[in-house]
């Protein structure tokens, strides 16, 4: 089902055809929503961006292209602004056949995409032997709901989480396992690390000041890399320790990835040096191996370059990004990569790409993108940490926030005389408090920091997720006052939009597609979170002014249909950013 925005899109582009020929190349958008109300729904700049090539006065232009416009059954009558705009508004008839025809739609009328690629969304990323901590929160919310949103759209997407579980400091958490828990090896099942972080702090603690556990921490290196036995089963454990850990947040999150760690690539590396080397973009620099990048500079104004092989012989992460790309596009055949990090990761890999595109390793028709994000900031405006100063654990960040949720919870309960089951209170503070998280986050422009807020982020008001989910619960409720079967709804003939806010709710609902279609090529969550809270204040203007129950027919069924798309398109959108929705809350 074409979207009023496509269908306008296509009838300017004929119209233009026929008043122009081809005397110049169309752009590929014609129209755009309107960006102030009073110019209508849509409205067209296009006259005034090619009047000069065409040599013609836009306003002329304008008149033109409106005599052949073909768009009566869509619009009404197109009207010329200022220089050259022409605004459209949408008409009421077309606005409720369009509507009707998604009514019982589980998809609502958005058909899965007629290309689909191949994508690896390459997200979340934690270290093995280190908690998660807020610092992963938004890699792993932010890949999640991209992935969400390309595998709705149609697209066959490997989510890949490429945890640290290799390189020089598992020699040293190696040694501390076998000196710090003997029986590690020959009983496994009783091994429990319980804080990885203090383990990891006792390991480093150990290798900083004592000489003998840094000399076998050393050596612990190399037996691992030479696939030690001994050395190979208690690195295992460790990873093994991490992942239960990891996926506690993951189920409490619902993230779901396939893990690929940084030693899958590690008997890759020594082949991704060599063939640099035999296309001879590799050059040893004061005995490491390098390529030198084009448009990077150190401060001297000479070539930056990029390390491939440490001068000891060892890799790095360049390295081992390199052989995942060409894994990623000879063996799992992507046709698009993304790569959820931090922006202070966007050098990294801008320099990573540009050496995969001259080796030939990432061919032009492959679509790779870093989709960077700012920092979770405290309320001072620094770094989000405990008062001691350490990083905040993510586990402890989500228990808090279903913690204050259920108090939330509980105080309304009080306030209302209401009681509930213990089961309906943790449900609704688990869905309340994760969701808060998730959709504070994901509302934020990922490109910005943000500053972290309990209170912001749980209020019912605003642009949060308790309001939007309260949007969702508020026409539950209509439907089981009124006793309303909602199947019932999808054979309603026509829907009757005759009060303002009728119109404003109905012209919104049919651009989810498109906003959809902005986020899959922006990939920025916020466009559907702003679509949805926008969404939600004009259900709440509507059903504030327009009685449903209590209206006579047909402004009854067609009424509680609006209800019901709005519902359909909350749950579907919430559903797409990672959120679960309430029947009552």
């Amino acid at each position: 089902m074409t979207t009023p925005l496509q269908q306008l899109q296509s009838r300017f582009h004929l119209a233009l055809e026929n008043v122009l020929g081809d005397q110049v190349e169309l752009p590929e958008i014609l129209v755009a929503p309107a960006s102030q109300p009073q110019f209508g729904d849509y409205q067209s700049n296009i006259c005034l961006v090619l009047a000069k090539a065409v040599k013609q006065n836009p306003r002329q232009l304008a008149q033109a292209l409106v005599s052949k416009l073909e768009i009566q059954d869509i619009c009404q009558e197109p009207e010329i602004a200022g220089p050259g705009f022409i605004n459209l508004r949408l008409l009421p008839s077309y606005l409720a056949a369009a509507l009707t025809a998604k009514l019982g739609d589980q998809r609502l009328g958005i058909a899965p995409t007629p290309a689909p690629l191949r994508v690896v969304v390459d997200f979340s990323s934690p270290n093995i032997a280190k908690e998660m901590h807020v610092g992963h929160l938004r890699s792993t919310i932010i890949g999640d709901a991209i992935a969400r949103i390309l595998e709705f759209q149609g697209h066959d997407v490997l989510r890949l989480n490429h945890v640290g579980d290799w390189g020089t400091q598992f020699g040293m958490l190696i040694t501390h396992l076998r000196t710090a828990y003997p029986y590690a090896l020959t009983t496994p099942d009783a091994l429990d690390l319980g804080d990885l972080v203090s383990f990891y702090k006792q390991a480093k603690q150990r290798f900083d000041l004592e000489p003998d556990f840094q000399t076998a921490s050393r050596a612990e290196v190399v037996k691992l890399q030479q696939g030690d036995p001994e050395s190979r089963q208690a690195w295992e454990l460790l990873c093994q320790q991490s992942r239960r850990e990891f996926q506690k947040i993951y189920d409490l999150l619902d993230i779901h990835l396939t893990e690929r760690g940084e030693s899958f690539y590690n008997p890759m590396l020594s082949a991704v040096v060599s063939d640099l080397l035999t296309m001879g973009l590799l050059v040893e620099d004061q005995g490491a191996k390098c390529v030198f990048l084009e448009g990077f500079t150190n401060k001297d104004g000479d070539p930056q370059p990029l390390i491939i092989q440490k001068s000891d012989g060892g890799f790095n992460y360049a390295t081992t990004d390199l052989a995942a790309i060409r894994y990623r596009v000879t063996q799992d055949q992507a046709q698009w990569l993304i790569y959820v990090t931090d922006a202070g990761q966007s050098s990294h890999f801008a320099q990573v790409f540009q050496v995969a595109r001259r080796a030939g390793w990432l061919p032009e028709h492959i679509k790779v993108e870093h989709v960077p994000f700012g920092l979770v900031l405290g309320a001072e405006g620094k770094r989000l940490k405990t008062r001691s100063g350490d990083t905040i654990r993510l586990q402890e960040l989500l228990d808090e926030a279903i913690d204050r949720a259920r108090a939330d919870l509980q105080t309304r309960l009080e306030q209302e005389g209401r009681h509930e089951s213990p089961d309906f209170i943790e449900t609704v503070a688990k869905t309340i408090g994760i969701g808060a998280v998730k959709y504070a986050d994901l509302s934020q422009n990922r490109h910005s920091n943000y500053v972290f807020s309990f209170d912001k982020m749980l209020s019912l008001q605003g642009n949060t997720a308790p309001y939007l989910i309260y949007a969702y619960v508020r026409i539950q409720g209509i439907t089981r006052k009124g006793e309303i079967d909602v199947t019932g709804l999808a054979t309603a003939s026509h829907l009757c939009l005759g009060d303002e806010t009728e119109l404003a709710l109905a012209k919104h609902l049919l651009q989810f597609a498109d906003f959809l279609a902005l986020v899959t090529q922006e990939l920025l969550p916020s466009r559907l979170c702003q679509y949805l809270f926008e969404l939600s204040q004009k259900f709440n203007q509507f059903y504030d002014r327009c009685p449903v129950l209590n209206s006579p027919e047909p402004e009854r069924t067609s009424r509680l249909a609006l209800c019901q798309l709005t519902a359909q398109t909350l749950e579907l959108g919430l559903g797409l950013l990672g959120l679960k929705i309430l029947d009552r809350m």
